[in-house]
């Protein structure tokens, strides 16, 4: 089951690490503004989430892959705080989709730390 958890993380991080590239804008209007370059900042997480999940898939590094994802996740929380905070931003997602994301984050934290560091 570890391993199978380890394969589905790795393809969920590249695969959204990957789409911070094609559709930064997506990414950036989740950026809170007291944040300095969005821009960038959606990059960096992009190519982390990337590197991250890729790094999963290595059993020499997947310990500090998979701690280095956990602080990814850490390091956004404010975006998905954001969002549910003003969801007129956001209307696509309805407003108890953006609160459902804030818990939904330290689930994925826990599934990480289970299948990579632990």
């Amino acid at each position: 089951m570890r391993l199978v958890s380890i394969y589905l993380l790795a393809g969920l991080f590249v695969v959204a690490g990957i789409a911070h590239f094609v559709r930064p804008q997506l990414f950036v209007r989740i950026v809170p503004p007291y944040l300095p370059a969005p821009l960038l900042l959606v990059y960096v997480s992009g190519a982390v989430e990337v590197l991250g999940g890729l790094g999963l898939l290595v059993p020499g590094t997947r310990a500090l892959a998979g701690w280095g994802l956990i602080a990814l996740l850490i390091a956004v929380f404010p975006a998905n705080v954001h969002m549910a905070l003003h969801p007129e931003a956001f209307p696509r997602i309805p407003a108890w989709g953006l609160y459902a994301r804030l818990p939904l984050q330290f689930v994925l934290m826990g599934w990480v730390y289970w299948a990579a560091c632990a």
